[in-house]
């Protein structure tokens, strides 16, 4: 079998589209991971097994999915995918006696023999009667799979994405290449006042000239020390503000992405992506400046020493060829350790960002053990994946330090035939000692970069990974909302989340009239929450649409559309910041008069101002110290202080008391009278007042009408008013 063409999975959960894109390769033709993504709805939790065959079906393959035993995969067609411990795809590329060659996305290119390759494809398979069965996926390329061609290369988000960053210092890094080039010019003196010493000097037994010698070393000794210490200032003073705008334009794209984004990521990933701008601030500023100096300094001292001898010369460029060489050969291997430790790093981060938020509940079930074990595990998968990534870089570090040393004797020995044979005088010899012993730290430092362009390129490849995502203003709306009529209309509206089969909203049709107020109630997973999102726009529906006025929604610009939105959601977060910035959430001044009038029709200004810093106080993360129901007001709060013109707000009294709860409805009733509001409740004092109910069912309207109306149809709402009465009795 050809060279099988092997892609790293970029993120935990990518296997399985990676795995599809192996195989396409394979058969000739190019597919962005993006786009089988996208086809396999691979979403946070990956994908699964019916949704890769959809995905390999759209792209022209004949997929059949089925349940092997070990004997029947020996016939079957490869390459082809295989569900791996329960939790993972791979490809079997190539099967030679009982040696099974796997490309594991998250691993790399491995071999297996029978037992251990079994050991891993059967745990994909519960209470089989065969432990020698698995799951696999056999695909085979149709006629339209050869009909379509590839597709062209993307853009890459390259090292050109870094240009905009030194061009914005382009004087700073200038300036530090001229005191590198003075630097350099420096060390080039050193050689030769060392020869003048032992040549004349000595030779001539003139102590005066020694001195002058050696008083100009000092001299210019100084002279480097002090360009170092500009150099350290001004390279701090460059990373520091290059760092701050990679990471700054990071987090400007990342908020800028569709919630749906989020909902595919795994936490661990997106911090993973954030510590590698680390990496691309030191090869931008240290690395790459470094290596101009190390360029320079090289062929400077290169020509010097074939300038005293050509085949001195000689030794030192084959010398340095073989360490160079050297070096090389190891970045594959570097290259697949550094993926697998950011892998497991992204594990590792998400588990312990879970640990820390689920701290209540591990405690509540005496599961602090378990919780810890699974960490711990994960742990040691990472520290044994660093201790290779040791073994390898001392074997790299060994081997080379080992041919330095060799080329060093090798020269120092040439030299000093040289000598004895009265070729060349003793201060020539020191001087290409001296010479020797400079060229280590810049041939090391060249190494280094190539290292460090290597991890910077990954890092790189991560984050274009991002950059390349469109945002969720990239549809080109740029409407502002209709100054006339307000009224919102949904049109045969039907919505899924990515990555699930099952339809959350079913032929929505719903006319949201303005200036009044719209109650939706239903069972629990019934849509409601879902539907409030659609009309926030944090989800495009798979088919229907969304008006306000006689403006489709999706044409309006969405930050005006937000803007005009008073919102409280189940899920919103409170900031570890003080009461008065949680309510006002801007950097805008704070309007104190409505922020007062804020707290109070959300009743909760008698708690703020019983606080020793009333509204100064600060919040712990996620409003820790505070009841839920104090969470509630203040988030209700928030909503009101914006004055919206369209307020929306699910279960926003869910966790108060009755007492709370009727004030707060009676605050709210007149500011109700002059917006368009939309509530999600379980609770009748909640929406029995509202000008029209509507009924959800499993993602489905089921009634609409006045709560008068409703209870007289003695239909769905009838039953759930009933059954909140008798749980209230």
């Amino acid at each position: 079998m050809k060279n099988f063409p092997f892609y790293r999975q970029i993120d935990f959960k990518d296997c399985g589209p990676t795995c599809l894109k192996m195989i396409a390769e394979f058969y000739g033709r190019k597919i962005s991971i993006e786009h089988l993504r996208g086809l396999s709805e691979t979403s946070r939790g990956g994908t699964n097994l019916k949704k890769l065959s959809f995905a390999a079906k759209n792209v022209g393959f004949d997929v059949i999915g089925a349940r092997l035993s070990l004997e029947n995969l020996d016939k079957a067609p490869l390459p082809c995918i295989l569900f791996w411990d329960n939790n993972h795809y791979v490809v079997l590329y190539q099967r030679v006696n009982e040696t099974y060659h796997i490309a594991d996305p998250a691993v790399g290119l491995i071999k297996y023999k029978k037992g251990a390759f079994v050991k891993h494809w059967a745990s994909s398979v519960n209470n089989s009667d065969n432990p020698s069965e698995g799951i696999a996926l056999l695909l085979e390329k149709t006629e339209y799979f050869d009909s379509v061609k590839s597709e062209p290369p993307k853009k890459k988000s390259g090292y050109k994405h870094l240009l905009p960053y030194i061009l914005k210092y382009k004087s700073l890094f200038l300036q530090l290449c001229v005191g590198l080039l003075a630097g350099s010019l420096l060390q080039l003196v050193f050689p030769f006042l060392t020869q003048s010493i032992v040549d004349v000097g000595i030779k001539n037994e003139s102590v005066q000239l020694i001195y002058l010698l050696l008083l100009a070393q000092l001299f210019i000794f100084l002279g480097k020390i002090a360009l170092e210490l500009i150099k350290g200032w001004a390279l701090l003073h460059l990373s520091t503000r290059i760092n701050i705008l990679l990471v700054s334009d990071f987090f400007k794209k990342l908020m800028s992405l569709p919630i749906s984004f989020f909902d595919t990521k795994i936490t661990g990933d997106i911090l993973q992506r954030i510590d590698d701008h680390s990496r691309i601030e030191k090869l931008i500023t240290t690395s790459s400046l470094n290596i101009l100096f190390s360029i320079f300094s090289i062929l400077i001292f290169a020509s010097v020493i074939a300038y005293y001898d050509f085949y001195v010369f000689l030794l030192f460029a084959v010398g340095s060829v073989v360490y160079v060489v050297w070096i090389l050969f190891f970045l594959k291997r570097r290259e697949l350790i550094d993926h697998e430790k950011f892998r497991l790093m992204s594990q590792e981060q998400s588990l312990v960002v879970e640990l820390l938020n689920g701290m209540q509940t591990i405690k509540m079930n005496n599961v602090e053990k378990e919780q810890r074990w699974a960490w711990e595990n994960k742990r040691v998968e990472l520290y044994n994946v660093l201790i290779k990534g040791t073994r390898l870089e001392q074997t790299q570090d060994a081997g080379a330090a080992l041919i330095n040393e060799l080329k060093n004797i090798l020269i120092t020995f040439y030299s000093a035939l040289l000598v004895i044979e009265g070729n060349m005088t003793i201060g020539a010899m020191l001087a290409i000692s001296y010479i020797i012993g400079s060229l280590n730290a810049p041939l090391h430092d060249f190494v280094g970069f190539v290292k460090e362009s290597q991890d910077a390129k990954l890092s790189l490849q991560r984050l274009s990974e991002i950059q390349n995502k469109p945002s969720e203003t990239d549809n080109g709306e740029t409407k502002q909302l209709p100054k006339s009529s307000h009224d919102i209309e949904i049109k045969n509206l039907n919505f899924r989340y990515p990555g699930s089969d099952v339809l959350v909203l079913k032929n929505i049709n719903l006319l949201i009239p303005q200036l009044k107020t719209t109650a939706i109630v239903g069972a629990s997973g019934s849509g409601k929450t879902t539907l409030l999102k659609m009309l926030l726009r944090f989800y495009r529906p798979d088919e229907g649409t969304v008006f306000v006025g006689d403006q489709n929604l999706s044409s309006i610009d969405l930050k005006a559309w937000r803007d005009h939105c008073g919102v409280v959601l189940q899920e919103d977060f409170i900031f570890n910041d003080t009461i008065l910035k949680n309510v006002v959430i801007s950097n805008i001044e704070p309007d104190k008069e409505r922020f007062l009038n804020a707290i109070k029709m959300a009743n909760i200004e008698d708690f703020i101002m019983k606080l020793p810093q009333t509204w100064d106080t600060v919040l712990g993360n996620e409003g820790m110290g505070l009841s839920t129901g104090q969470k509630q007001r203040i988030l209700l709060a928030r909503a009101i202080y914006k004055n919206p013109k369209f307020l929306i707000l699910d279960e926003a009294t869910s966790a108060l008391d009755a007492d709370n709860e009727k004030i707060i409805v009676d605050n709210l009733e007149r500011f109700f009278e002059e917006r368009t509001v939309l509530v999600v409740a379980h609770r009748l004092s909640t929406v029995k007042n509202a000008d029209q109910i509507i009924v959800l069912e499993n993602g489905a309207i089921e009634e609409i009408g006045s709560h008068v109306e409703l209870v007289q149809k003695t239909g769905k709402y009838y039953n759930l008013i009933k059954n909140q009465l008798e749980l209230g009795d």
